[in-house]
Order: structure tokens, then sequence, then C-alpha cells
């Protein structure tokens, strides 16, 4: 009697593993679909598979998403379209199981308020000042006895080191390293130093040049840095905004530059140097600090800069959208908003010619590649200057230009809005920025 039982459960499971294997080719274009949705409050979303396969779903919740389809309650025949409407708030799972046994997948979906920006496109001056002063590189003296000293070496300095206080004092310019070491009269100097985000400290005897007969260390430091971007979106209610779409990188050595202070500026585009292959282009502008400064710096992140406008932005046009997620964005036609002379911001033709599923946040979210003739004419394509002219399909605001492809100046990366919306929510001075 057991052996009966078992060959046909042998039998069953046999039959069940055949049928399953003639579906492998459907099932697999369901497993390659992304494993979460995020889904605004009341929107409805319509998914086409056109797959000969029928699945059941179940969720693990109630009243959260309401599955629109054409057959059974709890059967989807993925060979027509169907929707997703959201009822609330909330989190849901998602189960979809082949002949309501096997499971194939499991879908989560995250329904979220609606976060409504303005978009940007404008060219924006910016200026940064960081905290403490970063080591860019080295430099010998020649002491009053012409002997050659490197005394950076005595401190084992680092390319890249951020020097934060010398002798307790804290630096805000790299004037102050001057100003502290020549009043300390040659006596040694101890140093605060930031090393990727490790404090650590460093004693050294300056030596006084004979060149000029001040005290030095050998070290050449930065404190600011400036050029022009492009404002990605600005939230009217808070006077938020976010820009670039990646951090601003200190020219030698490609570190994140840390922010004290900034400043974001109305920039004048007033030529370009046209991208062509092995040569980037840019866009030139110019801006006066002292009439132009529209706002401040708080945050110099991976994905763009992010601060607070001291007025409403006048030549920002148009009106809230909502932004996109990545699960929303499409391969295929896109448009991008940017200003490359002095007629404002403009609309542009691209392709998102692929889409990269991030569960992390990655600059390179999406390659695309720009299609519109006006702009390939007049800049090749995509030029330094255009980093966070925001990309906008179908009627939301999905991501911002960061890179141009050195080799085809037509094609580019971009980051997804949705990364950009996580760091302006987590701005130090209102971390409820976009909270419902």
């Amino acid at each position: 009697m057991k052996w009966n039982k078992f060959k046909y459960l042998i039998f069953i499971f046999l039959s069940a593993l055949i049928i399953y294997v003639n579906y492998i080719p459907a099932i697999k274009g369901i497993c390659q679909t992304p494993n979460y949705f995020k889904i605004f409050e009341g929107e409805k979303v319509n998914f086409n598979f056109n797959l000969p396969l029928k699945v059941g779903f179940y969720t693990d919740k109630k009243g959260i998403v309401k599955i629109i389809n054409n057959d059974n309650k709890n059967i989807l025949n993925l060979e027509r379209p169907f929707s997703v409407e959201t009822l609330n708030r909330g989190k849901v799972n998602i189960n979809l199981k082949l002949f309501g046994i096997l499971p194939i997948k499991n879908v989560s979906v995250d329904v979220i308020p609606t976060i409504n920006v303005i978009p940007g496109g404008q060219s924006i001056g910016v200026r940064l000042n960081t905290k403490g002063a970063l080591v860019v590189g080295y430099a010998d003296i020649i002491g009053t006895d012409d002997r050659i000293y490197s005394p950076y070496r005595e401190g084992k300095i680092q390319i890249g080191d951020i020097i934060l206080e010398v002798n307790n004092i804290k630096i805000s310019c790299a004037d102050d390293i001057t100003n502290i070491i020549n009043n300390q009269k040659g006596l040694p100097v101890t140093l605060k130093i930031n090393r990727k985000g490790n404090i650590v400290y460093a004693k050294i005897h300056p030596v006084l040049a004979k060149e000029d007969e001040k005290y030095k260390l050998g070290l050449w430091v930065r404190d600011h840095t400036a050029g022009i971007g492009t404002l990605t979106f600005y939230s009217a209610d808070k006077r938020f905004y976010a820009a670039l779409g990646h951090a601003i990188t200190d020219i030698d050595t490609g570190d994140i530059l840390s922010v004290n202070n900034g400043q974001v500026m109305k920039s004048r585009i007033v030529s370009i140097s046209k991208g062509k292959r092995s040569s980037p282009g840019e866009l030139r502008g110019i801006f006066l600090e002292e009439v132009d400064n529209i706002g401040n710096i708080e945050k110099n992140t991976e994905y763009g800069i992010y601060g607070k406008v001291y007025n409403d932005i006048n030549d920002i046009v148009g009106k809230p959208i909502p932004i996109g997620f990545q699960s929303q964005v499409k391969e295929g036609p896109a448009k991008i908003l940017t200003t490359i002379d002095n007629t404002g911001v403009k609309e542009f033709d691209i392709q998102i010619v692929k889409k990269v599923e991030q569960k992390n946040p990655n600059q390179k979210g999406m390659i695309i590649k720009v299609v519109d003739k006006n702009l390939l004419s007049k800049t090749g394509g995509i030029v330094q200057g255009m980093s966070g002219s925001p990309i906008i399909q179908n009627g939301k605001l999905i991501g911002a230009v960061t890179h141009v492809f050195v080799n085809d100046p037509s094609k580019g990366y971009a980051v997804y809005a949705e990364w950009m919306i996580n760091e302006m929510k987590n701005l130090q001075s209102d971390k409820n920025v976009f909270n419902n």
C-alpha cells in the first residue's frame, strides 16, 4: 500500500516537472521582472507580459492594492494586459504560483505618497568651500641653509588628507595654515586630519623657506572649487533643490569634497565647446557671486549637491510633476531639460537605451542617447555643464544626466531620481522634507 502511494507521488512530481520545464521560457520572462516596485498612492499601473501562461496570485495584505484582470478572481492570464491599482499606503507582497502550487515569483509593492517637484534645467554656477584644507600635492623646500627639506614626510601626510585643525585651531581656509605655523616661529605643529573618514594626528616641524623666509610644511592644499552645472529639481514649498546628479570632486585627487559652506548662483552660458570623440565638450558660463547668489550648499554627495534657496527661483517655468521610480522607467523615448544658450531652458529628445535594475544607489542607472538634431548640432551631445539636466518620461521626472561617454558624446549615463530624492530626504537641516 505504501509502495503504491509512493509511486503515485512520484508520478505527480514527474508530471508537474515536465509541465514546469515546458513553461520555462515563459517563467524566465516572469523571473526577469523586478522584485520590488514603488507606486504612488492613487496610481494605476498597467502591465503586459504577453506570455502564454496563467498563474495564481496571492497577497499577504488586503486593502493596499487591487489587481484588475479579465479572468477569475485569483488567476492572471499573462497573455492579456492587467492593471495594479493602489488603494492605500503600505507594503504588500504578491506571490505568483504556477497552477496555484509551484511558486515562481514574489513581488513586493510599496505604495507611497506622491512626491511632486518642479523640474529644473537651469544653468547654475557652483562655489564650494571645503571643510578644512584638502592636500593635493607635495613641494620640497629649499631652506635658508640651502638644504632641501620635505617636512611632510615626517608627518606621513597623504594626498587626499583633509587638514581640519592645526594646534587645535580649526582651519577654514588654506591661509589659516600659513598664519598658524608662522606664528609658531618654527616650533613643531600638530595636525588633526580626516583621512578617508578616520581622524588621525600628525606632528611636523615647519621649515623656513629661503625664497620668502616663511615657514612651510611642503604641502599644496585646496580649500574651494567652482564651476557650472545644471539644476535638477526644486521643491517650491520647502525651497530645497537638487543639482548635478553626481558629486563635486577634487580635480587632482578625485575625492568627494566635504562641505564647509557654498553657494549656487545663476549662470549665463557664453560659449560652447562641442563634444567630439575622445574630446568631451563643455558649456562655458559666467556668474557673479555678489549678484547671482540664489542658495546655499548643505550636502555634496555621490548623487549631487543639495541645499536651500534664499528666495523663489523666478525663472523656473512649469508646474510640479511627480517623481518616477526606476520600476516605472521604460527603455525608449524621453526628454531632457537643459540650458545651452541665453534663451533659457529648452526640451530635447533622447532615448533611454538601457536601464539597470538597482537595489542600491549608483550613479549609472541608465544609458541614454541624445537624438535631438538641434542639440547634436550645437553641442555634439552631452557636454560638461549639463550634469544634473532632468530627464522626463511619461510626465514624471525619472532621473538626471551624470556622465558622457568619452568615445561617443551622444551617449552618457544618468542617475535615477529616486536616489536623488533619498539624499534630499536626509538633509540634516530638515529630515522631513518630503514626508507627507
